[in-house]
């Protein structure tokens, strides 16, 4: 029988330079397989299903003073499959997703035309009240932005807004989103602690817990992991993708591999506000209809 190499056995006895190469290509082993361009098998499945539309457009367009920001957009939403929207920068992703939950109103000089519907109600008649509207829609931000509360008022923050505090159980509903966020098991034991201690990426956690804890059914993400480091990045994508089977996700995202591990379809802007191509995702990174959106995938400009 072969002899083994003491430090085999031996595992704390192994010099600190090995483990400093033994960490350091665990990490590029991670954001290799972060950044693969491979179309998810759970998504692909997930985006075979038969689509029943949540949010649709019908010729939105979308004006800030004299500048038009978005043209045309005519586009049907899924309920429960992630959409991812993607381009360059400037091409009017966040101005779309900022519009589905009425964001856009509280930009000055902003103008909307066209029709964003709703369960099939366009959400800019007169009678729709744009803060019920984003009861339904909530919205997490790039940079994450807990409040200056503890973890729990964070949580519990949009249901004492809502009057909720008295019909429903704070600490169980406090505990669902936190389960549902993937942070329960982290923070269970220090929830009187400011929510500004916690790490980055369990900040976006916390900020996703304090949006699905008022029961939205759509989850707006504007590139919810730019700021995170590979791994937190990696959490987040992996919540995701338990996250859709409770909610409708539209992630706008600068980066294509994401788009490609996370989403059921896929919507290409380009410069301009142009709704190029919105198809199955596989089908967008493997055969894409428009040169323009092949184009931009494989790095001719964007």
């Amino acid at each position: 029988m072969m002899a083994r190499d003491p430090d085999d056995r031996n595992p704390a006895s192994k010099p600190r330079e090995t483990e400093e190469t033994d960490t350091t290509m665990a990490t590029a082993q991670l954001e290799d397989e972060l950044i693969t361009t491979e179309v998810e098998t759970g998504s692909t499945e997930r985006a075979g299903r038969p689509d029943e539309t949540v949010v649709a457009t019908t010729g939105l367009t979308v004006h800030y003073g004299d500048d038009q920001a978005l043209w045309d957009v005519d586009i049907e939403i899924p309920v429960h499959k992630v959409t991812a929207i993607i381009g360059p920068s400037g091409c009017g992703k966040s101005t779309f997703l900022r519009s589905i939950n009425r964001m856009n109103d509280q930009i000055d000089g902003c103008r909307i035309g066209g029709e964003l519907h709703f369960h099939g109600k366009n959400v800019y008649d007169e009678d729709v009240d744009p803060v019920a509207l984003r009861r339904k829609i909530g919205m997490v931000f790039q940079k994450p932005n807990p409040f200056p509360k503890s973890i729990y008022d964070n949580v519990a923050y949009g249901l004492r807004v809502q009057g909720k505090d008295d019909e429903v159980d704070l600490d169980a509903a406090v505990e669902d989103a936190l389960r549902g966020a993937a942070l329960w098991d982290e923070v269970k034991d220090k929830l009187d602690e400011s929510g500004l201690e916690l790490s980055g990426g369990q900040q976006q956690r916390l900020c996703i817990a304090r949006t699905i804890a008022t029961d939205p059914e759509v989850l707006l993400m504007d590139e919810p992991t730019s700021a995170l480091d590979p791994v937190a990045a990696s959490k987040i994508e992996d919540l995701i993708d338990e996250l859709v089977e409770e909610y409708t996700v539209v992630i706008v995202t600068h980066n294509m591999q994401q788009a490609a591990r996370i989403s059921d379809k896929t919507a290409v802007f380009l410069n301009g506000g142009e709704l190029v191509e919105f198809d199955r995702t596989a089908t967008i990174f493997e055969n894409p209809a428009d040169d323009r959106v092949e184009d931009y995938i494989t790095g001719k400009f964007g």
